[in-house]
């Protein structure tokens, strides 16, 4: 399944690290009844993802409140742990962005947003897409076709798709 315009985010279990130790959440928990944005990015610590994707986001936190968003959810294919350091060395939490862990893969797989490349140690990771949610419905979705690219994907962009 690939998530579309109109269609429900697929449910997921996804992980963050809290006071005593890792915790599951649900995806649900955090989009029912919720205007929300999520964005999705290959892995933590990464070149673009760190220099410009969180960095849109929390440039556009103010204006992406403004147009009533509740949430701001990145999304990553690592562990929780990896997660919460590289939230904290990009001040990703500071700005109220909440940073999840799809440690299996779960949510990127079936929303149709994997790929793999084995030679730099990539296996099921995201593709670097972000989206408008409201209530778990998908109403604006972008996803970049050039790896390393963030245009489209970007905080202004949805910020411009509000």
């Amino acid at each position: 399944m690939t998530i579309t315009i109109g269609g429900k985010l697929p449910d997921a279990t996804l992980s963050r690290l809290g006071a005593n130790g890792p915790e599951s959440v649900a995806l649900s928990s955090l989009t029912a009844g919720r205007k929300v944005v999520l964005f999705g990015l290959p892995g933590a610590f990464t070149g673009t993802c760190s220099t410009a994707h969180v960095p849109s986001f929390i440039r556009n936190m103010d204006a992406l409140k403004a147009k009533g968003v509740d949430e701001v959810i990145c999304l990553s294919v690592n562990d929780p742990f990896v997660v919460a350091a590289w939230e904290k060395q990009t001040g990703a939490n500071d700005a109220g962005i909440v940073s999840l862990a799809d440690v299996k893969s779960e949510f990127t797989k079936a929303a149709g947003m994997n790929f793999s490349a084995p030679d730099i140690g990539f296996h099921d990771r995201s593709k670097r897409y972000a989206l408008v949610a409201e209530d778990g419905v998908v109403k604006a979705i972008e996803a970049e076709e050039t790896p390393g690219t963030c245009d489209i994907s970007s905080g202004d962009s949805m910020v411009a798709a509000l």
